[in-house]
This record gives structure tokens, C-alpha cells and sequence, in this order.
């Protein structure tokens, strides 16, 4: 085991260790989290001149019109038949569930002139930019159902390389992210309004597939998401919002799968993630926005779920600055060599944010690329941002958590010249085939181990090697 700059408080003391997870505050969640009502009116596309060969301008028309018919009327059931329907930007709106039936796709095309520019957040960071491609701003209980298929439309000759990587069909002279991006964190920093923070297609921010701002009772059902332009699902400054029986397959540049982003009650379960970047990125904010929104994610339940590729299986971070908390993973099966990570938390002196209450308990992990958790505060050093922000992880706990390959088992990365990580429970883990070991670097306190076998040998907190 590598220690560096470590303080370790507890060593191997059973008597002391009590397992962080609490059935009465998990139930308590799952409980307060509002499932949305809808009407059983019926509004089916075709009834508003969407048609499989339509253009998309003439697709995204009528289905807008559906919605909005729908959701003045009281709400109801927005009804996609079978078939393929090119569209553009779509909008949804309070009461209105849009069910995508078997054998019907919804496929955003690129034509960045059919999305609209809206408030939205962009990599944590307010601004407004163009539409996701299913958007729903400040709407009461709203959903995508049904067993049909949303494709963003993302590949290497649109959306994806306006990414600046020339692996995802980037060229010189091509719209690019390299332009907004840095003006966008740019502004940030300087406080510009928000009203001023306005961007457009040659700013080459990508839009997200699917965004839910600031909404109430959010329900995603059954449906297939596939090549997103940017991160899959984002709820963002919501609440009350479920995810079941979910396929995501989106293997774009930062290709999130789900970002819960500063909200209050989720629900993730029997979902299925292969992407390429987190499975799932717990968010709060970036910087000095996270902090004046002030809203951490909290009283959020993953289950039942398997991941495959990704970055991370389920993340905390790196956009983080308003925390996050009380955070229940359980029950879920990962298994690539191309998943980096189990758990990952990140941050670092520009974010900071307070990490508290993670709890992942009875995952059954194949292999995974790098590590089974890992905590990393030094994250995106070259990052210019204000620092002096320092984040705080406590209360993190794996119970009954197996691996059967990996590189490290923990990797934990935290500062030097503060106490950033403490209490971080080890609880009845077995990690095997793990060549590299553990890795601890930086001031870390109450590092408590319980049953936690490397390669079928105990590890102890304060042990100087494996």
C-alpha cells in the first residue's frame, strides 16, 4: 500500500465500524420521491401531420403542436406510432407524457438551425445555448415512455466533432467547442449575467439529448436512447424525477449516460448504461454558479442497474461546487475492461463542494479498468478558475462490494495540505486479481477497513503494504 502525507486515526477496529447504510433513511427516500399523474387523453402525431417522410422541419412542427394541444388541454398521452420520424428540437410541456411505441423512432437530425437557443446548464454552468433535443423547462410532471427509440443523431460527420477531437471527425476549420467553451467558464469566473451568456451554433457547444430544467415529477420509462450529441440524460435543478428500465448506448465524447444535476429526489433502477464517459455523473454545479445556486443533489437511489463501458459506473463530480448527499447505490452488476471505475468522486480547489453520505452497497463488479473506488481532488489541475475552494468527501461506505480484476482496488488522491477525506468505510469487500493494490496519497482521516480482502489477503488501515 503506497502512502504518502497519510494520516490514518482508526486502524483495524471492528468494534467501531457500523455500516453507514440505513434501510429507514433509504425507504425514506424511496417513499418522497412523486411519481407524475397523467390524464388518459390521447394525442397521436399523425392527427398534426408528423409523418415518416416528412422533413424534419415539418415533423418537429407537428409534434410541438401535439404537446402543446395536449398539455392545454389538461395533459395526457402524446401517442408516437411506428416508424421513423425526422425532427428538430422538441419541447415538452406540463402534464404531457410522450409515449414512443414499439417499432417508433424519434431521430434528431443535424441541423443546428431547428434548435432554438434556451436556458440551460452547459458542462455545470448557466448559460443559453441551443435546445436539447428534448427539452421541458419549469414543467409539472412530464415523461418519455414506451419501448421505442430516441436517437440524438451524434456520429463522427455531425454533432461529435464539433467535440475538437479529431478521433470524433473533427478537422481544422470546423465548428468547434474549443471556441464556447472557454468562453463560457470564462464568463463564469467574471460573473457575467446570464442574460449575456448567449451562444450559438458557431460556439459549438453541443446540446444534450434529453433535458429537464427546473421541473417537477419527471418520468423516463422503457424508452431506448442511443447517440446523444453530448450527455445523455440531464436533469438539472429538479425534482421528484425517475429513471426505469432505461437503454442507454451512447458512446459519444463526453457521453454521459445520466447527470442528475442539483436535484432533490432520483430514482434510477433496472437501467441499463454503455457509454463513453460516466454511466451515471452525480452533479452540483461548477464553480461560482454551483455556489450561488447553492443546491446540492440529494436523496438519490441507484438499483437494479448494470453498467458496461464508462468512465465511471456511478460519479460524484467533477462539476460539484453545490455538494451532494445522501446517495444510496445498491444491487447493481458492472463488467468491462473498458469501465475506468466503479465509484469516482471528483473535485478539486476551484469546485470544492461537500461530498457527504455515498453509500454503495451488494455490487457485483466483472472487471474494471483502473480502480473499485477512487477519490480524486487534484482533478483537471490546469483548470483557470479562483481556487482556495476545498472540497470535503466524508461518510463514503462500500459494503459487500466484489471485483474480480482490476488495477487498484482503492485510489484515493487527496489534498496535501488539508483534511479533505475522512470516514471512508471498507465493509465485507473482496477485490481479486488486483495488480496494482491500493494507492493513498494526501491527508486522509478514519480510513476503517472491516472484511475488506485484496487477492484473498485482509487489508488493515495503517498497514504499510499488501
Amino acid at each position: 500500500m503506497k502512502l504518502k502525507n497519510l494520516i490514518w486515526l482508526l486502524a483495524f477496529l471492528p468494534q467501531a465500524m457500523s455500516a453507514a447504510w440505513s434501510d429507514s433513511e433509504y425507504l425514506q427516500i424511496e417513499q418522497h420521491i412523486r411519481q407524475p399523474q397523467f390524464a388518459e387523453k390521447e394525442f397521436n402525431i399523425l392527427d398534426y401531420k408528423a409523418n415518416a417522410n416528412a422533413s424534419a422541419a415539418e415533423n418537429q412542427e407537428a409534434i410541438n403542436s401535439a404537446i402543446k394541444a395536449c398539455s392545454e388541454a389538461g395533459g395526457g398521452k402524446v401517442i408516437v406510432s411506428g416508424g421513423t420520424y425526422h425532427t428538430g428540437a422538441i419541447r415538452l410541456m406540463s402534464h404531457v407524457n410522450l409515449v414512443i411505441e414499439k417499432g417508433a423512432t424519434l431521430e434528431f437530425v443535424f441541423d443546428p438551425t431547428l434548435y432554438p437557443i434556451v436556458p440551460t446548464r452547459w458542462e455545470g454552468v448557466d448559460c443559453w445555448n441551443l435546445s436539447p433535443c428534448i427539452y421541458a423547462y419549469q414543467a409539472t410532471d412530464v415523461a418519455i415512455t414506451g419501448e421505442g427509440i430516441v436517437d440524438g443523431g451524434g456520429s463522427q460527420d455531425t454533432w461529435w466533432k464539433w467535440s475538437g477531437v479529431k478521433r470524433f471527425g473533427w478537422t481544422p476549420g470546423d465548428i468547434s467547442q474549443a471556441v464556447g467553451r472557454p468562453k463560457l467558464l470564462s464568463m463564469a469566473e467574471d460573473g457575467v449575467t446570464l442574460s449575456e451568456r448567449k451562444f450559438t451554433i458557431t460556439d459549438g457547444l453541443r446540446p444534450q439529448l434529453i433535458n429537464f430544467n427546473q421541473c417537477d415529477g419527471v418520468l423516463l420509462e422503457n424508452i431506448t436512447l442511443l447517440r446523444s450529441p453530448f450527455w445523455a440524460v440531464h436533469p438539472l435543478l429538479s425534482k421528484n424525477v425517475t429513471l426505469r428500465g432505461v437503454h442507454i448506448n451512447n458512446d459519444a465524447p463526453n457521453g454521459d449516460g445520466c447527470d442528475p444535476e442539483s436535484c432533490d429526489g432520483v430514482l434510477i433502477e433496472n437501467c441499463y448504461f454503455n457509454t463513453g464517459d460516466d454511466c451515471i455523473a452525480i452533479k452540483g454545479g461548477r464553480n461560482n454558479d454551483g455556489r450561488l445556486w447553492d443546491k446540492p443533489s440529494q436523496n438519490i437511489i441507484v438499483r437494479n442497474c448494470e453498467m458496461q463501458n464508462g468512465h465511471g459506473g456511478v460519479s460524484m463530480g467533477s462539476e460539484i461546487s453545490g455538494g451532494c448527499r445522501n446517495i444510496f447505490i445498491t444491487d447493481c452488476k458492472m463488467d468491462s475492461p473498458n469501465l475506468k471505475r466503479v465509484m469516482r468522486i471528483k473535485s478539486n480547489t476551484c469546485r470544492g463542494g461537500v461530498i457527504e453520505g455515498i453509500n454503495m452497497k451488494n455490487v457485483t463488479v466483472g472487471q474494471c479498468k483502473e480502480s473499485v473506488m477512487e477519490i480524486e481532488l487534484n482533478y483537471d489541475q490546469n483548470e483557470k478558475c479562483n481556487r482556495g475552494f476545498f472540497p470535503l468527501i466524508h461518510n463514503v461506505t462500500l459494503e459487500n462490494v466484489t471485483c474480480e480484476k482490476s488495477e487498484y482496488g482503492l485510489l484515493i488522491n487527496a489534498l496535501d495540505n488539508a483534511i479533505s477525506v475522512y470516514n471512508i468505510n471498507i465493509i465485507n469487500c473482496r477485490f481479486n486479481n488486483v495488480t496494482k493494490g491500493n494507492s493513498i496519497e494526501g491527508m486522509v482521516e478514519d480510513l476503517r477497513f472491516n472484511g475488506y480482502y485484496v487477492n484473498g489477503l485482509p487489508c488493515f488501515a495503517g498497514e504499510s503494504g499488501l
